[in-house]
């Protein structure tokens, strides 16, 4: 059981985006959101993927990128999520940065969480890479991002935290690649879902990956149609352990927030022990 158990429930939010092709705008949008989310007690703020930019083209990414860097030689968008955090005394997670690969043609789409004093403490790189083909759809992010090599937890406000990124969701074996001993406290996911997949599988797939893990699930989302002419799901939404939707937002940009509770998590791993009953 997490030593963050008997601890008071923890507020947390998921900042809702439309982002559009300018990174800049972006910035400005989230600096609103995660102060209102300050403003309204939140302690932990979760951005969507590609919150600094939905770029018309793949390789639009690649022209922003930047050297992950210490305090002193940050890139803007690193700079302003640390900033950010540091003014508002909240751990920020942005998921995702560009991030510069050895791959001059392609980056690493990089969740960093940043703590209240500003720096960063843990950077998880999306592992799973998004491919989907239909008569009027393509995706395939292997043009523009190279993969992560392995899943991150790290210790926040909220307890073990588990990061991930949009497609990851789609792979239970994912979050259960880290110690069996300690299972995470909390699931934070940054995504980007097209409408087609978002309707048909997201809220199946999210709620899952809460029961199963018997733990709370954050999930910050894109969600409304963007300037490049996509069109993303939405439903940024708090899950509880026992797969409640505990706040949810459809569509558009806003907050989601909610309180995690430990207690309520410790009671139900030790009224339903699933996790110690794994055998694999």
């Amino acid at each position: 059981m997490s030593v963050f158990a008997s601890r008071p429930p923890v507020r947390v939010a998921a900042v809702q985006m439309v982002s559009s092709s300018s990174r800049d705008e972006n910035l400005g949008a989230m600096r609103h959101w995660v102060g209102e989310a300050a403003k309204a007690g939140a302690s932990l703020v979760l951005l969507p993927e590609y919150f600094c930019l939905m770029g018309r083209r793949d390789q639009d990414k690649v022209l922003i990128a930047e050297p992950f860097s210490s305090e002193s030689s940050r890139g803007p968008i690193q700079a302003a999520l640390a900033e950010t955090a540091r003014q508002h005394g909240v751990w920020l997670i942005g998921g995702t940065v560009p991030i510069q690969s050895p791959d001059p043609a392609r980056v690493f789409n990089a969740m960093l969480v940043f703590g209240p004093d500003g720096q960063c403490k843990a950077r998880y790189d999306k592992l799973h890479l998004f491919s989907f083909r239909t008569e009027s759809e393509s995706y395939d992010e292997t043009r523009s991002i190279c993969p992560g090599a392995s899943p991150v937890t790290c210790q926040t406000v909220a307890g073990r935290t588990a990061l991930s990124v949009c497609y990851d969701i789609r792979f239970p074996e994912f979050y259960r690649a880290t110690d069996r001993s300690e299972p995470p406290d909390l699931i934070l996911v940054s995504a980007a879902f097209t409408a087609t997949t978002g309707e048909a599988h997201w809220e199946t797939l999210l709620r899952a990956r809460a029961i199963e893990n018997q733990c709370w699930l954050l999930a910050s989302a894109q969600g409304g149609e963007h300037d490049n002419g996509r069109r993303t799901w939405g439903h940024s939404m708090l899950v509880d352990p026992w797969g409640r939707i505990v706040s949810e937002r459809s569509t558009g940009e806003g907050l989601v927030m909610g309180n995690v509770d430990f207690g309520q998590m410790a009671s139900l791993r030790l009224h339903l022990p699933a996790l110690s009953h794994r055998v694999l």
